[in-house]
This record gives C-alpha cells, sequence and structure tokens, in this order.
C-alpha cells in the first residue's frame, strides 16, 4: 500500500505531546516544528489518526514543498506537482487556507487562487477537459508558506479534530477539545485516579479525561473528508479503523471524575454534553463555589481553567478568586493541581510558585500551564 507523508498541526508548545501520541499509534515521525508533527503512514494510518489521535488540529496528506520567492515561482512549481495522482476527473477541490510567515509572499488570497489556478491548468492537461464539473467529492487543500517554504496538502479531516461531535453547549471561555486532552496528557493522571475541576465551565476537561478512562477515541462519533476519498483511501479501511476504535471502548472502568462550576446553566450544558460523548456516567458534575472544594480522599489532581479576565469588570474579582483556588488547594493533602490562565498574577494569589510553566497559546491568547505536582500515591502491594 502507499506510503504518503502525514502531517498533524497542533497547538504550538505541545509537539511532544502529540509526538509521543503518533508514536503510540506505531508510526515513525519524520519532522518534528513548531506546531506540527510529521509522519509516514498508508491509507490505515490516515483513518487511524483521525479518529485515535486526541491533541492533533487535523491530518494533512502532504502533496509537496518546495521554495518560492515569485508569485510565478508559486505557480510553476504548483503546477510540476502530480495532482492527477491525488484528484480525480470530477474532484471538487480549492484551497481552503493559506497562511504565510516569514516570508516574500503573504497575501493569503492571492496564494489561494493562484495555487488553484496551477491545479487547474495541470489537470486540463492531464484530463484533457477544458472545465471540470466539481461535481464529485470534496478535496480541501491547504497551503502553508514558512520563511519562503510552501507545503502544499490535502486536508483529510475536513472540521477541525477538535470538533468531537459532543460539545453542543458551550461556556463563555471554553477550552479546546484537543488543548484540554493534551494538557490532561501533559500530567501523570490516569483513568483509575482522581480528577478535579473546580472550573469546569461546559465539562471540556472532565469529559476529555473520561474518554481517556474509557478507551473512546475521540474521533469515533464524527465524519472526516476523506472518507469520500475512494481513489486514495478504501471504504474498508474507514470500517476496520472505526470497528478497531469500538474493540476498545470499557464502559465498566470505575473512575472518579467530578466537575463544579458556580454557573447552573453551565452545569446542565456540561452534563448534556457528557451524554452526548457517552461518558455521562463517568463524570460527577455539581454546581459549587470554588470557596466549597474539597474531596475526602488523597492523591488526586485539579486540572482547571479559571478565569482571567478577559472582560474589564471581571479582573477586579480575580485576586480573590486565585486566593481561594490556594487556600482549598492547600487543604487537599497531597494532591497535584495544574492550571491553564493568562492571568499574570496566579502564582502570587494561588499563594507558591509552580515547580513548573508551559508558555501555550490558546487561540491568540498567550497562556500559562502552572504545575504543582504533589507526591507520588505509595505502590500498592500485590495479592500474594
Amino acid at each position: 500500500m502507499k506510503t504518503f507523508e502525514l502531517i498533524a498541526p497542533c497547538h504550538f508548545g505541545l509537539e511532544s505531546v502529540l509526538k509521543k501520541e503518533i508514536t503510540n499509534l506505531g508510526y515513525e515521525i519524520s519532522q518534528v516544528e513548531d506546531g506540527r508533527v510529521t509522519f509516514a503512514g498508508d491509507a490505515e494510518a490516515v483513518c487511524r489518526a483521525n479518529i485515535g489521535l486526541r491533541t492533533a488540529e487535523r491530518i494533512l496528506l502532504k502533496i509537496g514543498s518546495f521554495k518560492a520567492f515569485s508569485f510565478e515561482e508559486l505557480f510553476d512549481r504548483t503546477k510540476e506537482l502530480p495532482w492527477e495522482n491525488y484528484l480525480p476527473r470530477d474532484a471538487r477541490f480549492w484551497v481552503t487556507k493559506a497562511t504565510s510567515v516569514k516570508s516574500r509572499l503573504f497575501s493569503p488570497s492571492d496564494i489561494q487562487s493562484l495555487v488553484k489556478k496551477a491545479i487547474v491548468e495541470r489537470l486540463k492537461t492531464v484530463y484533457q477537459i477544458n472545465w471540470f464539473e466539481e461535481n464529485g467529492a470534496a478535496y480541501p487543500i491547504r497551503v502553508s508558506l514558512m520563511k519562503d517554504m510552501v507545503t502544499l496538502a490535502l486536508d483529510t479531516s475536513g472540521d477541525s479534530l477538535h470538533k468531537r461531535g459532543y460539545r453542543k453547549l458551550a461556556s463563555r471561555a471554553p477550552i479546546t477539545e484537543t488543548l484540554a486532552a493534551a494538557l490532561i496528557l501533559l500530567t501523570p493522571w490516569r483513568g483509575d485516579r482522581i480528577l478535579v475541576d473546580p472550573f469546569c465551565g461546559s465539562g471540556t476537561f472532565p469529559i476529555e479525561a473520561a474518554l481517556m478512562a474509557a478507551h473512546i477515541a475521540p474521533g469515533m462519533n464524527r465524519s472526516f473528508a476523506a472518507e469520500a476519498w475512494e481513489n486514495l483511501i478504501p471504504k474498508r479501511e474507514w470500517y476496520d479503523a472505526f470497528d478497531e476504535a469500538a474493540e476498545a471502548v470499557n464502559l465498566n472502568v470505575e473512575t472518579d471524575i467530578q466537575g463544579y462550576d458556580i454557573d447552573g446553566e453551565i452545569i446542565r450544558a456540561a452534563r448534556e454534553n457528557a451524554k452526548l460523548a457517552g461518558v455521562e456516567k463517568l463524570i460527577h458534575f455539581q454546581q459549587r463555589d470554588v470557596s466549597a472544594l474539597s474531596h475526602p480522599k488523597k492523591y488526586g489532581f485539579l486540572i482547571t481553567n479559571p478565569p482571567y479576565g478577559e472582560r474589564l469588570e471581571e479582573k477586579e474579582h480575580l485576586p480573590a478568586l486565585y486566593r481561594t483556588l490556594g487556600e482549598r488547594f492547600k487543604e487537599l493533602d497531597s494532591w497535584s493541581e495544574y492550571v491553564i490562565t493568562a492571568y499574570e498574577d496566579a502564582e502570587k494569589y494561588i499563594g507558591r510558585k509552580a515547580d513548573k510553566n508551559r508558555k501555550i497559546y490558546n487561540g491568540m491568547i498567550k497562556t500559562y500551564f502552572y504545575q504543582f505536582p504533589g507526591p507520588k500515591p505509595p505502590k500498592r502491594s500485590r495479592p500474594d
């Protein structure tokens, strides 16, 4: 079976998490760059990566890359690529996005139209036709320019992979599903450990944790653009990948995953989202203020995305809120705390310096992931 070069974009600063995920799926990494990981894989890999990767934003199938310093070069080099090996005669194709960083060509709309035109000119010659109906399967194309290096790829995912299909209702400042999953994977938390999110909003952290605990693949309940690409990926590959994911699910796992929020409407939304994700029985949601945060057991995890004052009127409440969070965490003997926030005085009011903090961009907002790891639990003694 043909091997492709596959590119998986991710959040800046979380490449190591995605790299580990891809390696665990059994694929060889060829390159790690800012915000993306490249690996080799066949048609089966396209299916398994789309369905199974928790931290990738999408899976791109690379067509080619080259240097271009002018629009003429961009046109000519794009036209030289073997587009007929990927796009059938009736393909509906368009350049869905163009990005340019530190490159001489920087107009996304001009790049998009020129690349489309070059592909059409190539296919006109190959297929010996002057007009393309474009009434077949959709083949979205993405173009990225980085320091004048152009990369052209087909977007096998369609909608971004953070769209798992379960979040119909969101709080005002939601964290994306892919980012939440990556942050959980940065911690030592495992499905048999306690996890509490005292600012759970629409439930993304608890739901992503429950999906992991039950071995539910994040892409099991959605569709992908490449499902219609029978010239590249046989239907049976998708059936096999979905079957593999279904066989791994274990909803009988015992969990202690809790989500709290002060807003009752938001808690109702979180419960509905958990139900859509198929994990409502694995999570306990409750309307509760952070000041009431407590748990009788040791060695739990707080993983949370507290408010960080996106609105001016909220900023004055932040010192008291983070101080309360710090006080409640101090009372949780032997627990670990992980907080993602853009609030620069977070450590000051939590009342201790993080062991580590990692800069992460949540959309266009620069945030920090503060890590306060607690002691490891004692090893369980094995029965004789």
